[in-house]
């Protein structure tokens, strides 16, 4: 059977085209994304998607055995939507890493690495390298763990540091469940790097906990001074 969903899709196609796609709907540019499919209108599924997920941001959450359960959806037309969400978050850390060279505060370390790290589903532990006047030199992923923690040890970190000359380093790791206060083995961990930096003439500048909806900086309560 052919699709009945042609016609709709390249009309919405041609004024996308002639109008830009910044007139268009989150309904409509959903069904752009799924194209045509099979026995059902893209838009009926794109306005069922919204409907199940509240917005565009729950759909972005969803993974891809969530989104094949929406019928016409299919694996490929759920990888197409999940990637296009993809897409649009890596463009977003890319244009925060290019505007944010120098950290001057918490709330530039949490603008910078937030919209990637926040809605992970595992602990991530990254490490901000800088030189001697803030200035970004590299950002590196140390380690990735499980829902709980991430096994991360001075050695991985340091070494990054020294190869790159780095003069600071700032933590940041996420916490899959959303809270971002710090736990006991947080605050543990943060005061051994301190200990270490200060031996190798590296300063733990600051150590951010990112969660769903905030971030802790371990500087701010007073746990990066040995």
């Amino acid at each position: 059977m052919k699709s009945t969903d042609r016609s709709p899709i390249e009309a919405l196609r041609r004024r996308g085209c002639l109008r830009g796609l910044d007139g268009l709907g989150d309904v409509e540019l959903l069904a752009l994304v799924l194209g045509s499919c099979n026995h059902r209108s893209a838009g009926c599924i794109a306005q069922e998607l919204i409907d199940r997920f509240g917005d565009i941001g729950g759909i972005g959450g969803a993974d891809v055995t969530e989104l094949v359960t929406f019928e016409g959806i299919g694996r490929a037309g759920a990888l197409r939507v999940l990637a296009s969400f993809e897409i649009g978050r890596r463009y977003v850390v890319s244009s925060r890493e290019r505007v944010i060279t120098k950290v001057s505060s918490p709330e530039d370390v949490a603008g910078l690495l937030s919209p990637e790290m926040r809605k992970l589903d595992r602990e991530h532990f990254k490490a901000i390298l800088l030189n001697t006047k803030n200035g970004i030199l590299k950002i590196v992923t140390v380690a990735v763990g499980s829902l709980n923690a991430a096994l991360v040890h001075p050695r991985e970190i340091f070494k990054a540091a020294v190869q790159a000359s780095a003069a600071g380093i700032i933590l940041v790791h996420n916490h899959p469940t959303g809270n971002p206060e710090p736990s006991r083995e947080d605050t543990d961990l943060t005061v051994r790097f301190a200990r270490c930096g200060e031996l190798m003439g590296i300063e733990l500048v600051d150590h951010i906990i990112i969660g769903l909806d905030g971030f802790v900086s371990m500087r701010e309560r007073g746990l990066t001074t040995v």
